[in-house]
Parts: C-alpha cells; structure tokens; sequence
C-alpha cells in the first residue's frame, strides 16, 4: 500500500514537472522582440494630445523614405487619441469628446483619424505603415475608463461589467480618464484581454503605458498587461512610463516590459539632459538583451508645435548638447524616439539620426559601462564584439572648452592603437599613453579604439 501511495506521489509530480516544462516551452520570450533598442518616432513632443492622421502619415513618410534603412521603424500616436476636442498645452478635462465602443474600450477619434470611421480603429492606419515597412504604436493609459464604469458597460466575453472592476483608489493625479482596474477582480484580466484582442486585430506593435510605474509602480497591473499581451500571439513591445521607476522593483519590470521610463517627461534643456548622466550610472546594470531603461524621447528638430509644453520651436539644445544626447543614448543602448516633426527636420538633425557608425554602438555594442565621473568630464566605455576594439564616449559637461584626457592603461590598452572619431567618421591617428580631445563645453566625442597589431 504505502509503495502504491509512493508510485502515485512520483507519478504526480512527474505530471507537474512535464506541464511546468512545457509551459516554460510555450512561453512567449519577450524579450526576443527587441533584440536591439527600438527607435521610431513619438507624436508626443510635436502635437501633445492633439496629433492628427494626416500628421501621423507625414512622418510615416519621412521615416519610410529617409531613416527606415537605418534601424528607425516605429511610428507611434501618444496620448489621448480617443478624445475628439483635445487641446494644446495641456489636457481638456472639462468637457472630453470621448469615443469608446460598447466593450468601454477607447476608440481613435474620427475627426482625427478619419480612416477609423465605421468602427474600423486604428486598423487601416496601421495597414498604411505595414505596407511602408514600419511598425505601429500607440499610448494608452492604464485602467478602465471612468466613462465606461459611468455607463457600466460590459466586458467582453464576460457577464460582467465595469462596475465589477475598478477602483477610485490610486487614481492618476494628472489626468482623469482612468479608474485603477482591481488585480484579482473577477473580470479584471478579462477586461485588458478585451484591449489586447482589440489591439492585435488593428495589427499593433507597440505599446506605451502611462501612469503604470512611478509615482507608484502597479506591479500586478504590469503582470496583467504582460499577460493579455502574451494571450494575443502577437509580438508587441511593451514601454512602462512615466519614470523615474522606481528602481527597487528594477528586476521586475525587466522581466516583464521591453523598455521603462528612467526620468520624468525630458525636455529640451541643459539642466534635464545633464542629469541623465547620474540616471544612466544609476540604471546601467539592469539593461538587458531586449530590456532597456528608457531616458525617454529626443526632444530634437522642430517640436512644441501644439505640445504640452513651450511654443513651436527648433530645439533649445545646442548642437554640441545634440551630439551629447545621441552620444550618451547610444552608449548606453537607450531606446531611441525622435520627438521632432521628421518633415521639419534640417540637414543637421538629419545627420545625428543616420550616422551608421554611431548607430552600430547603440545596436551591437557590449558590455558597456561608465569609466569614471570627475569634475566636469565623463566617460562611458563599451566592447565592440568579436574584434577587441573598443568604443570610448568622452563628455565634457562644463561651461569652457576642454581636453578631456584619458590613460589608454585605464582601458587595458598598453601598445599602440589606432583612434576614429566616429561621429565624422575620420581617422585621428595613432596614439599610445594618453589620449585628450579638445571638447567643446556641453559637447561629446564617441571614439573606436583598435589594436595595432605588430
């Protein structure tokens, strides 16, 4: 009998462990869906939540046309475009134009995106940047909408409703569209199912969102979110905002996003940018293959053109401040989203965005890592894989131009080596002890170091 008992028990577990295994097979790897850093382009910085289709579309045009060869593909519409009389410079909340569907899910404005008329959403846009090559994206926020628990509209596939699932508490303090949807709730999983079966039926490749990770960071809404993605069979990228995110709970929102904010919303000054250098120290160890702290959207070429902050305008960074954002975004493996209106742009903004040299650090670099902070310099280092050349970034971050100078020994290099500024794409010559760029004030060198081989 207790042999019986014991045969029974092993056979047990056997089962568990052979449903355990295939589970972990069946399991989708995420982060397999961003090998590399996403970079596309964020309707956010130019239009706020005011963007139009025919917008949307200009730039789509711009990135198929001039930046698509060079890695840049996804277009993505930001906030609030279910809401049909938005405004400039902030958000109206006195009298929204919702449009949402019977399911009390959001739906494009038509007024907006007239190609979503007839209850088709966002499909036929998306349709428009496939048929381009690119990938589509959107921005959402968190929860079900107030609007819909007002109405107490049901959730698909369900006998439940709105009402079942949500809560006032945690509601976001700057917009309120959105009521906390209750993890555990009977419908609650089954109401961000609904969103994702929607979203994956319009062909969606990304999605950002907002009010999911700072100031409070909704593990258990994150884990839904990540579940309803992975139930569609569709590769979407998954961006957690606003930031910074808490980094306590680093390991967990490595394991279930694509790409977290690391600062509040990044706009076009000195200030905000030179932060990032200690932000960036502060994130480097978490970054993964498919995983990345996110420094949030470049706020370069012509942006504020209706946008929540400042009038329209080129961006207030100089370029020597262009080249230190780019710099240190590519050293770091930042993702990369243009905030600009891409048909603005000028042969100089142009160029920080298809240097195929710099490009190759933010893509294929490895084992990369700040090499020391001092008074007004940094230094930023990385391996090029399979040839032992190195990428080495230089900053100077303060107020008069300097030689930013650096032991070659500091990057175990004790021979001779052959230096490129990557930036200009030219050769500097050979060098051996010490190495010392002039750089102007708030300005940035990205260098490739080789091995002379005698």
């Amino acid at each position: 009998m207790i042999y019986k008992k014991a045969r029974l028990i092993l056979s047990t577990l056997l089962i568990l462990i052979t449903l355990s295994s295939v589970a972990q097979k069946n399991r989708p790897d995420i982060h397999v869906w961003a090998a590399t850093p996403p970079m596309g382009w964020n309707s956010w910085d130019c239009f706020g939540p005011t963007v139009t289709e025919a917008e949307v579309k200009a730039n789509a045009d711009y990135m198929a046309k001039n930046l698509k060869s060079y890695g840049w593909n996804y277009v993505v519409v930001d906030i609030r475009w279910y809401v049909g009389n938005d405004k400039a410079h902030g958000y109206n909340e006195t009298d929204p134009d919702y449009v949402l569907d019977e399911y009390g899910r959001f739906m494009p404005a038509v007024n907006r995106f007239p190609s979503a008329a007839g209850g088709k959403g966002f499909k036929p846009l998306a349709d428009y940047l496939h048929q381009r090559g690119l990938k589509f994206g959107i921005h959402i926020m968190r929860g079900v909408p107030v609007i819909a628990v007002k109405q107490n509209l049901p959730i698909k596939g369900t006998s439940l409703r709105a009402g079942d699932i949500y809560s006032e508490k945690d509601q976001c303090k700057w917009l309120h569209d959105m009521y906390t949807v209750v993890p555990g709730k009977p419908g609650a999983q089954e109401y961000y199912n609904s969103l994702f079966e929607l979203y994956a039926s319009w062909g969606l490749d990304f999605v950002k969102v907002d009010d999911l990770s700072s100031p409070i960071y909704f593990a258990e809404e994150i884990e839904m979110i990540r579940k309803a993605i992975d139930r569609t069979g569709r590769k979407i990228v998954l961006s957690t905002s606003p930031g910074e995110t808490p980094i306590a709970h680093a390991a967990h929102v490595q394991k279930y996003a694509n790409m977290w904010r690391t600062v509040g919303d990044f706009w076009d000054n000195w200030k905000q940018l030179k932060e990032h250098f200690k932000v960036f120290e502060r994130w480097n160890k978490w970054r993964a293959a498919g995983a990345y702290p996110d420094g949030d959207m470049l706020p370069l070429g012509r942006i504020g053109i209706r946008a929540e902050r400042g009038n329209p305008r080129m961006t207030g960074f100089t370029k020597d401040e262009q080249y230190t954002l780019m710099t240190l975004w590519s050293i770091f493996k930042s993702p990369l989203m243009f905030g600009g209106n891409l048909p603005d742009n000028d042969p100089f903004t142009l160029s920080l965005l298809t240097n195929k040299n710099v490009l190759q650090v933010l893509n294929q670099s490895v084992n990369n890592q700040p090499l020391f902070t001092r008074e007004d310099e940094v230094a930023w280092i990385a391996d090029e894989p399979g040839t032992g050349a190195k990428y080495l970034a230089l900053f100077n971050t303060g107020e008069q131009t300097a030689a930013i100078r650096i032991k070659l020994a500091e990057l175990g290099l004790s021979k001779e080596v052959m230096i490129t500024d990557l930036w200009s794409g030219k050769a500097m010559g050979k060098f051996s002890g010490e190495f010392a760029p002039e750089l102007n004030k708030h300005g940035a060198g990205l260098y490739k170091i080789v091995r002379i081989l005698k």
